[in-house]
């Protein structure tokens, strides 16, 4: 019976949600004190029963209990006990429930951490976040229950996807789905202020800490996902354009955007309609997202395989979401002010170009993404859009957007002068020409998108390193006592650069061998040689292993051994890769093993990639960058003035 209190618990939370969503937006439009307090203890109540829901499809897996028929399907008794607890989010099912757990548990940490916030906004917040759980309630119960049981049960369950037996399994969903889920809070304000009908700079300060929170969530998922597939593929790439890859790079973009509109409306009260549309637009993406990868109509290594009715399900739900929420939007927007006035050249115009250059750019990879598919819906035949019409888009788009990165900053609000942006930025801009210039040469081959790019990268990051020692100077104070979310906002951007750095030096200079090597053959790549030993056997706790012996070396010195795998599952019946890289923080040796041939010999496949783990470097510094920006000691000051506030208005009350 311990699956039917799993799923018994997800009932009550239904249940407990349209209770929160119904009872607190009608004591927040009636002013009805004990039904906005409702809010609160309601969201814990979700939290709670969606965790025990949780633990018992978790104890499922672990004790392998295979009349589950999720747990049959996603496991069996070879599996070893990590990859059990990580399989309950390996499949439909249990991702949706992982789902779950994170939208209730944004909500809960809102109802903790929003103290300051006066109840009737807490209120709205909540019954929103109360309405969208009980959508995926919906869903989960009525298509894609966890819990449902296969009787008789079988002896032995089928087994985890091969590919998804990784570490990566157990932190890349997780993360991924803190940020998917973590925007609907920021969506929730957005619609709690358009019910009340105050659209200022407040609302904006209040959602600025969970959208930038949320941001980083999604920012460190894509990042891992990326790191994922590039050594468990094989293939030695670190992004594909997949279409299920550009379901969480849209948010993203979009996401993006909203942060820095966020920061426009708090500071001087404008954007204000802008902002709105732009919380509403990341989590509705969000949703599309969840969408493309769970209704069958993408054939990708990273989609569920599902049934296509379940997408139709997201489909209402989606349209539910955006319809509503634009309606609402196009009744109250008409009533919202302009907000600040500020000139051209101004912060506030860099931003406003800036946020307009990553909406374009989530829009182009959004037709890229989605136009295959309507052809083929409409019977038009079979299309294809990869990476040649992304990069050739998508980089134009973005190279205007790296030099306002180091303008922004720099520029004043309302008005900012010319001679003040020269200025400060005279010394990137020159260093910026140098190494666009030589460090090309340097690197062996001139090209000019890595001169463009690479001087892009040296504007920025040295931008970001002028600004923070002018403050130091000005301030005459170090480093750690600058504000955390000024901080937090040069990291990012000292982020982006790396990570620009990375990504053109990889693919300007990468090499790519496809070899037939015998065993004492060797090969160069690099200025390194690879000998091949050859290959033996080796179990698994599921699986069996030919495993590659090849020694890396350099100028005649041993440098290590390397491993490559390639393992047979019992479960599945294509061979899984499992690369063997060498990497020192500038470079990767990247093997893959191929097929085995005539007389020991194997097709192995070796690449050279300088810089790549700068990419990867330069996703954790943006997301470090967003966790000092929510760590900002202004937050926790407001939090202690509002308490104090409501300390004195009781005491004059009395």
């Amino acid at each position: 019976m311990i699956a039917e209190l799993g799923h018994f618990s997800l009932i009550l939370t239904l249940f407990v949600a349209l209770a929160q969503g119904v009872i607190a937006l009608a004591g927040a439009a009636r002013g009805n004190a004990a039904w906005i307090a409702f809010a609160r203890p309601a969201a814990g109540a979700q939290f709670f029963l969606v965790i025990l829901s949780f633990a018992v499809l978790t104890w499922s897996f672990v004790v392998k209990d295979f009349s589950v028929a999720y747990v049959a399907q996603n496991s069996n008794s070879q599996l070893p006990l990590l990859y059990r607890v990580a399989a309950v989010w390996g499949g439909h099912e249990g991702s949706l429930l992982l789902w779950l757990l994170m939208q209730t548990g944004w909500a809960y940490a809102v109802s903790v951490f929003s103290k300051q916030l006066p109840d009737v906004m807490v209120a709205r917040v909540l019954g929103v976040l109360g309405l969208v759980t009980a959508g995926f309630l919906l869903f989960v119960l009525l298509t894609s229950n966890p819990f449902d049981r296969m009787l008789p049960a079988p002896i032995e369950g089928m087994d985890l996807n091969p590919l998804l037996q990784d570490i990566g399994l157990i932190f890349h969903p997780p993360l991924l789905y803190m940020g998917y889920v973590g925007f609907s809070v920021a969506f929730a304000f957005a619609i709690a202020a358009l019910l009340a009908g105050q659209l200022d700079s407040t609302w904006a300060r209040w959602s600025r800490p969970w959208a930038t929170a949320a941001w980083l969530f999604l920012t460190l998922g894509i990042a891992l996902g990326s790191w994922w597939a590039y050594y468990e593929l094989g293939w030695g790439g670190w992004w594909f354009w997949d279409p299920v890859e550009n379901s969480s790079f849209i948010p993203w973009l979009v996401g993006t955007a909203l942060i820095h509109s966020l920061a426009v409306t708090e500071k001087r009260a404008s954007f204000k309609n802008w902002t709105v549309l732009l919380a509403i637009s990341t989590f509705s993406l969000s949703l599309l997202g969840a969408f493309l990868v769970r209704s069958g109509v993408l054939t990708s290594v990273h989609a569920f395989a599902t049934d296509p009715r379940r997408g139709v399900f997201i489909l209402m739900l989606f349209t539910v979401v955006v319809g509503s929420s634009l309606v609402l939007f196009a009744v109250r927007a008409p009533k919202v002010g302009l907000g600040g006035r500020f000139d051209l050249i101004s912060r506030e115009s860099l931003l406003l170009v800036n946020n307009v250059l990553l909406a374009v750019a989530a829009g182009a990879v959004i037709l890229g993404t989605l136009y295959p598919l309507f052809i083929d819906a409409l019977g038009l035949g079979k299309l294809s859009v990869g990476p040649p019409y992304f990069n050739t888009v998508f980089v134009p788009l973005m190279v205007p957007a790296l030099l306002l990165m180091a303008l922004g900053p720099v520029a004043n609000w309302k008005s900012a002068k010319v001679s003040t942006l020269v200025k400060h930025l005279h010394i990137p801009a020159i260093a910026a020409v140098v190494v666009a210039i030589a460090a090309p040469f340097m690197l062996g081959r001139w090209s000019t998108l890595v001169a463009l790019s690479l001087g892009l990268a040296t504007w920025i990051a040295t931008a970001v390193v002028k600004g923070i020692y002018d403050r130091m100077r000005a301030t005459r104070t170090g480093l750690l006592a600058q504000p955390l979310s000024w901080l937090g906002m040069h990291v990012a951007h000292l982020g982006v650069a790396v990570f620009v750095v990375g990504v053109t030096i990889v693919m300007g200079y990468e090499t790519e061998q496809d070899l037939r090597m015998s065993p004492g053959s060797t090969v160069s790549s690099g200025g390194y040689e690879l000998t091949f030993l050859g290959v033996s056997k080796a179990q698994g706790p599921n699986y069996m292993a030919e495993v590659g012996d090849i020694t890396l070396s350099r100028n005649g010195q041993v440098l290590r051994q390397l491993h490559p795998e390639k393992r047979s599952y019992a479960s599945s019946e294509m061979p899984m890769t499992e690369a063997a890289i060498d990497a020192n923080g500038l470079r990767h040796v990247y093997v893959a093993l191929g097929e085995p041939l005539a007389d020991g010999a194997w097709s192995v496949r070796v690449y050279y990639k300088p810089f790549v783990d700068w990419i990867w470097i330069g996703a954790i510094l943006m997301a470090l960058g967003g966790l000092l920006a929510i760590s900002d000691r202004r937050y926790r000051l407001k939090k202690r003035r509002a308490r104090k506030a409501e300390v004195v208005a009781t005491g004059a009350a009395v």
